[in-house]
């Protein structure tokens, strides 16, 4: 007789704390990948300003190597999740061994694509002809990667589908804490500049891949097997489908940093541009714990909701977005008291850190609701409403951002652009609460008839 799954049973709280801390640590420690790079170049002779901006080009780029990952690794780990809620082991790990070959093969074509359009596509990036050297320099090796990126990123979700939320944690902090070490290493005691940077990431990507392929190899949890390599298309469909919100919503960002960058050089050059990556690297501190609380979410989220204990659902949504609130009050209050501070652990410049202060107090003032639009936008992913999902995760990023940045700028220039965030951030929290107001009253709905149902149903025949 298989053990009853603690998704379904155990205290809401407690699963919420078992299963996002430990990703909300690990998604807190895989963003040091990107800002460690951005704070030893920033910082290092003969890179600074110029190297910072070659890092805030490649971004983007990196986005989109980090979206295929999460939209086989989203999209498999929510599918995987629903069938173990359903009882069915084997669906579940068809899943799991579809998802990996999905991943070799995605990450597979990143490297050669990366590889033969390196510089048209770091040009049509925005990469200016003095930043171009710095970030080919860096990219170049970065797609070397692309395997070990993409495939550590998506089994990790796995991980903690399989109820392995703190090894998944140990996987990031075993790659990040391998790059905080090699970065010194290769940029000062080697004098590898951007090279050394690229090298520290790639490698220390290899070393989670690795040890994450050695558990589902090797584990006592469900496994890959050769005889689930095969793939099938209604596997693939459904995996795509669940994983498209959160692949748009990275492709989004990535589309908003390339519009981002180019408005930057346009109104105030490269000096603008590297301020902006400075708070693209405070932001991704500020949000990562609500990737990571989304991302323990979504199993106690998917598994009730398969399983049709919607009290349990409502539950978890709500104390997940409670959570995800007081922790962008707490990063808004920071970034408002000590903006300077943020920004000299990146340059000293006095103009990089005068806009980089400025900037950054005028990008977060929506920060407080961009919790609660996240986790309330994602509970649809979560249950299976891709649709919904995909709109709601596009509102703040493309549908509402890109357009501000454009009409803002060409209206009041720089300050237009440092602008449009709140403008955005508020107007997606507006729409996303309307709609998740309306499914959380159609839920309890459903509750209702179903707990009806059972009560008739116990109820004993009079005769």
């Amino acid at each position: 007789m298989e053990a009853v799954n603690p998704l379904g049973t155990e205290k809401i709280s407690k699963l919420l704390i078992k299963f996002s801390v430990p990703a909300i640590i690990g998604m807190l420690v895989n963003a040091l990948y990107n800002v460690v790079d951005r704070i030893f170049i920033g910082n290092a002779p003969g890179l600074g300003a110029n190297g910072l901006a070659g890092i805030t080009i490649g971004f983007p780029i990196m986005i989109i190597m980090m979206s295929v990952g999460m939209l086989f690794g989203i999209g498999g780990a929510t599918l995987f999740s629903m069938k173990l809620g359903e009882g069915k082991r084997k669906e579940a790990e068809e899943i799991l061994g579809n998802t990996f070959i999905l991943l070799l093969i995605s990450g597979s074509v990143l490297l050669v694509l990366g590889t033969l359009f390196l510089g048209p596509m770091l040009q049509f990036f925005g990469a200016s002809e003095a930043v171009l050297p710095f970030v080919k320099e860096y990219m170049g090796i970065i797609f070397f990667g692309s395997i070990f990126q993409v495939m550590g990123m998506g089994l990790n979700n796995f991980l903690r589908a399989d109820g392995q939320p703190k090894l998944a944690m140990i996987t990031m902090f075993v790659g990040a804490g391998t790059n905080i070490i090699l970065d010194p290493i290769l940029i000062y005691v080697f004098d590898m500049g951007m090279a050394g940077a690229a090298l520290a990431t790639i490698f220390s990507q290899f070393i989670s891949m690795a040890w994450i392929l050695n558990y589902f190899l090797r584990g006592s949890g469900h496994r890959i097997q050769r005889k689930n390599l095969k793939i099938k298309r209604w596997i693939v469909t459904r995996v795509v489908s669940l994983g498209l919100p959160s692949f748009l919503l990275q492709l989004g960002n990535s589309l908003l940093n390339v519009v981002l960058n180019k408005s930057l050089l346009t109104y105030g050059g490269d000096l603008a541009v590297s301020g902006m990556g400075i708070v693209n690297s405070i932001q991704t501190i500020l949000l990562m714990p609500i990737i990571g609380l989304n991302q323990g979410l979504q199993p106690i989220i998917s598994f009730n909701f398969g399983a049709k204990k919607f009290a349990r659902v409502k539950e978890a949504v709500k104390l997940g977005i409670m959570v995800a609130t007081l922790i962008v009050f707490l990063g808004w209050g920071f970034t408002r008291l000590f903006p300077e501070i943020f920004v000299r652990m990146f340059n000293q410049e006095p103009d990089l850190v005068a806009f980089g202060s400025y900037a950054l107090k005028a990008w977060f003032w929506g920060l407080p609701v961009i919790g609660f639009q996240i986790i309330a936008a994602n509970f649809f992913q979560a249950t299976g409403r891709s649709k919904i999902a995909i709109f709601l995760t596009m509102t703040r990023q493309i549908i509402l951002l890109i357009p501000a940045i454009l009409i803002f700028s060409n209206i009041w220039g720089l300050n237009g652009i440092v602008h449009a965030a709140p403008f955005a951030d508020i107007v997606a929290a507006i729409l996303t609460f309307l709609w998740f107001s309306f499914e959380m009253r159609r839920l309890s709905r459903v509750e209702n008839e179903l707990n009806l149902e059972v009560s008739l149903n116990q109820t004993p025949e009079i005769e």
